[in-house]
Protein backbone atom coordinates (compact mmCIF):
# COMPACT_ATOMS: atom_id res chain seq x y z
CA UNK A 1 0.00 0.00 0.00
CA UNK A 2 1.63 3.32 -1.07
CA UNK A 3 1.90 6.08 1.67
CA UNK A 4 0.81 9.39 1.26
CA UNK A 5 2.50 12.64 1.35
CA UNK A 6 2.00 16.31 -0.12
CA UNK A 7 5.15 18.03 -2.03
CA UNK A 8 4.85 21.60 -1.86
CA UNK A 9 5.81 23.37 -5.52
CA UNK A 10 6.70 26.79 -4.94
CA UNK A 11 9.10 27.45 -8.30
CA UNK A 12 11.76 26.62 -6.68
CA UNK A 13 12.37 22.85 -6.35
CA UNK A 14 13.64 20.22 -7.79
CA UNK A 15 10.75 18.66 -8.31
CA UNK A 16 10.59 15.74 -10.74
CA UNK A 17 13.86 13.72 -9.20
CA UNK A 18 12.08 14.17 -5.57
CA UNK A 19 9.16 12.65 -6.76
CA UNK A 20 10.39 9.72 -8.46
CA UNK A 21 12.69 9.16 -4.97
CA UNK A 22 9.48 9.24 -2.78
CA UNK A 23 7.41 6.62 -5.64
CA UNK A 24 10.13 4.29 -5.55
CA UNK A 25 10.29 4.60 -1.49
CA UNK A 26 6.47 3.82 -1.87
CA UNK A 27 4.84 7.08 -1.32
CA UNK A 28 1.81 7.79 -3.20
CA UNK A 29 2.91 11.99 -3.78
CA UNK A 30 0.22 15.01 -4.04
CA UNK A 31 2.04 17.97 -5.59
CA UNK A 32 -0.12 21.66 -4.84
CA UNK A 33 0.85 24.75 -6.18
CA UNK A 34 -1.50 27.00 -4.01
CA UNK A 35 -1.70 27.26 0.15
CA UNK A 36 -5.79 27.28 -0.84
CA UNK A 37 -5.59 24.16 -2.76
CA UNK A 38 -3.83 22.06 -0.25
CA UNK A 39 -5.19 19.69 2.45
CA UNK A 40 -3.78 21.21 6.14
CA UNK A 41 -4.97 17.30 7.04
CA UNK A 42 -2.40 15.54 5.19
CA UNK A 43 -0.19 12.96 6.83
CA UNK A 44 2.92 14.23 5.72
CA UNK A 45 4.17 17.93 4.26
CA UNK A 46 7.65 17.92 2.36
CA UNK A 47 9.29 21.60 1.32
CA UNK A 48 11.82 20.74 -1.47
CA UNK A 49 13.90 23.52 -2.84
CA UNK A 50 17.06 25.15 -4.57
CA UNK A 51 18.26 28.31 -5.17
CA UNK A 52 18.21 31.10 -2.24
CA UNK A 53 16.83 32.05 0.80
CA UNK A 54 15.18 34.91 -0.20
CA UNK A 55 13.53 33.99 -3.46
CA UNK A 56 12.31 30.82 -1.61
CA UNK A 57 10.58 33.15 1.63
CA UNK A 58 8.99 35.34 -0.91
CA UNK A 59 7.08 32.78 -3.08
CA UNK A 60 6.26 30.70 -0.35
CA UNK A 61 4.73 34.01 0.86
CA UNK A 62 2.95 35.22 -2.41
CA UNK A 63 1.27 31.67 -2.59
CA UNK A 64 0.62 31.51 1.19
CA UNK A 65 2.63 28.62 2.11
CA UNK A 66 4.60 30.10 4.71
CA UNK A 67 1.02 30.19 6.96
CA UNK A 68 0.01 26.65 5.88
CA UNK A 69 3.34 25.85 6.95
CA UNK A 70 3.46 26.95 10.56
CA UNK A 71 -0.21 25.73 11.03
CA UNK A 72 0.88 22.27 9.70
CA UNK A 73 4.10 22.20 11.96
CA UNK A 74 1.26 23.02 15.13
CA UNK A 75 -0.32 19.72 14.17
CA UNK A 76 2.73 17.76 15.30
CA UNK A 77 2.47 15.92 11.65
CA UNK A 78 6.01 15.19 10.26
CA UNK A 79 7.22 17.98 8.24
CA UNK A 80 10.69 17.75 6.34
CA UNK A 81 12.32 20.68 4.55
CA UNK A 82 15.15 20.01 1.54
CA UNK A 83 18.49 21.89 0.75
CA UNK A 84 16.68 25.65 0.66
CA UNK A 85 13.46 23.70 2.15
CA UNK A 86 15.39 23.46 5.04
CA UNK A 87 17.00 26.86 5.45
CA UNK A 88 13.58 28.50 5.18
CA UNK A 89 12.68 26.63 8.39
CA UNK A 90 15.13 28.76 10.36
CA UNK A 91 14.58 32.69 11.77
CA UNK A 92 16.33 34.42 9.35
CA UNK A 93 19.16 34.35 6.83
CA UNK A 94 21.81 36.97 5.12
CA UNK A 95 21.34 35.38 2.02
CA UNK A 96 21.68 38.67 -0.42
CA UNK A 97 20.76 40.76 2.33
CA UNK A 98 18.62 40.39 6.14
CA UNK A 99 15.76 37.91 4.99
CA UNK A 100 13.18 36.72 7.60
CA UNK A 101 12.72 32.84 7.80
CA UNK A 102 9.66 30.41 9.05
CA UNK A 103 10.82 30.66 12.42
CA UNK A 104 10.42 26.93 12.98
CA UNK A 105 13.66 26.23 14.26
CA UNK A 106 15.93 28.56 16.09
CA UNK A 107 18.66 29.57 14.22
CA UNK A 108 20.25 31.79 11.34
CA UNK A 109 21.42 30.68 7.55
CA UNK A 110 25.27 32.38 6.84
CA UNK A 111 27.79 31.85 4.01
CA UNK A 112 29.79 28.81 3.72
CA UNK A 113 32.80 29.99 5.15
CA UNK A 114 35.10 30.54 1.71
CA UNK A 115 38.37 29.03 3.58
CA UNK A 116 39.35 25.88 5.20
CA UNK A 117 40.37 26.09 9.19
CA UNK A 118 43.70 26.41 7.62
CA UNK A 119 43.31 29.47 6.14
CA UNK A 120 42.91 28.40 2.48
CA UNK A 121 40.70 29.32 0.52
CA UNK A 122 38.36 25.97 -0.82
CA UNK A 123 35.23 25.86 -3.48
CA UNK A 124 32.24 27.67 -2.90
CA UNK A 125 29.58 26.36 -3.44
CA UNK A 126 30.17 23.47 -1.53
CA UNK A 127 29.55 21.16 -3.79
CA UNK A 128 30.34 16.97 -4.29
CA UNK A 129 29.53 14.13 -1.84
CA UNK A 130 30.42 14.27 1.58
CA UNK A 131 30.32 11.55 4.75
CA UNK A 132 28.09 12.30 7.02
CA UNK A 133 28.65 13.21 10.37
CA UNK A 134 26.47 12.34 14.02
CA UNK A 135 26.05 15.63 16.19
CA UNK A 136 24.05 13.61 18.32
CA UNK A 137 22.45 10.03 18.15
CA UNK A 138 20.64 8.92 15.06
CA UNK A 139 18.83 6.22 16.91
CA UNK A 140 15.17 6.94 16.27
CA UNK A 141 15.56 9.19 13.55
CA UNK A 142 15.23 10.12 10.23
CA UNK A 143 19.10 8.66 10.00
CA UNK A 144 18.51 5.44 11.69
CA UNK A 145 19.17 3.34 9.05
CA UNK A 146 22.12 5.20 8.02
CA UNK A 147 26.03 4.71 8.91
CA UNK A 148 28.21 7.59 10.38
CA UNK A 149 30.55 7.80 7.29
CA UNK A 150 27.96 7.34 4.57
CA UNK A 151 28.02 10.04 1.85
CA UNK A 152 25.48 12.17 0.68
CA UNK A 153 25.35 14.46 -2.24
CA UNK A 154 25.62 18.49 -1.00
CA UNK A 155 25.23 21.69 -3.27
CA UNK A 156 25.12 25.09 -1.35
CA UNK A 157 26.53 28.62 -0.32
CA UNK A 158 25.07 28.87 2.45
CA UNK A 159 24.50 26.47 5.31
CA UNK A 160 21.74 26.91 8.84
CA UNK A 161 23.57 27.44 12.13
CA UNK A 162 20.67 25.33 14.70
CA UNK A 163 21.27 25.31 18.26
CA UNK A 164 22.95 22.05 19.03
CA UNK A 165 19.54 20.31 20.31
CA UNK A 166 18.42 20.48 16.66
CA UNK A 167 21.06 19.75 15.07
CA UNK A 168 21.27 16.21 13.69
CA UNK A 169 24.35 15.78 11.85
CA UNK A 170 27.24 17.33 10.13
CA UNK A 171 29.73 17.19 7.05
CA UNK A 172 33.39 18.03 7.27
CA UNK A 173 34.54 20.74 5.16
CA UNK A 174 38.19 21.13 5.14
CA UNK A 175 37.83 21.48 8.62
CA UNK A 176 34.68 23.67 9.09
CA UNK A 177 31.29 22.42 10.47
CA UNK A 178 28.14 22.27 8.05
CA UNK A 179 25.03 21.70 9.53
CA UNK A 180 24.16 18.31 7.17
CA UNK A 181 20.61 17.57 8.93
CA UNK A 182 18.41 18.77 11.87
CA UNK A 183 15.43 17.23 13.69
CA UNK A 184 13.11 18.87 16.06
CA UNK A 185 9.96 16.88 17.51
CA UNK A 186 7.85 16.99 13.84
CA UNK A 187 10.21 19.05 12.32
CA UNK A 188 12.85 17.30 10.12
CA UNK A 189 15.68 19.18 7.46
CA UNK A 190 18.54 17.87 5.55
CA UNK A 191 20.42 20.08 3.59
CA UNK A 192 22.00 17.08 1.10
CA UNK A 193 19.82 16.30 -1.67
CA UNK A 194 18.13 13.01 -0.68
CA UNK A 195 17.09 12.10 -3.94
CA UNK A 196 20.67 12.42 -5.01
CA UNK A 197 22.55 10.72 -2.69
CA UNK A 198 21.59 6.69 -3.68
CA UNK A 199 20.85 4.66 -0.40
CA UNK A 200 21.61 6.78 1.99
CA UNK A 201 18.80 9.33 0.87
CA UNK A 202 16.59 7.05 -0.04
CA UNK A 203 17.30 5.20 3.77
CA UNK A 204 15.84 8.73 4.41
CA UNK A 205 13.19 9.24 2.49
CA UNK A 206 11.99 5.63 3.62
CA UNK A 207 12.19 6.52 7.24
CA UNK A 208 10.03 9.78 6.93
CA UNK A 209 7.52 8.02 5.01
CA UNK A 210 7.00 5.59 8.11
CA UNK A 211 6.22 8.41 10.43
Amino acid sequence: MSTPVTLIDYGIGNLLNTVRALERCGAAVTVTQQAAAADLDAPRLILPGVGAFGDGMRELRARGFDDLIRRFADTGRPFLGICVGMQVMFDASEEMGEHAGLGLIAGRVLPVPATGTDGQPHRVPHIGWRPLQPARDWQGSLLADAAPGERAYFVHSFSAHPADAARLADVDYDGRRICAAVSQGNLHGCQFHPERSADAGLAMLRRFLAL
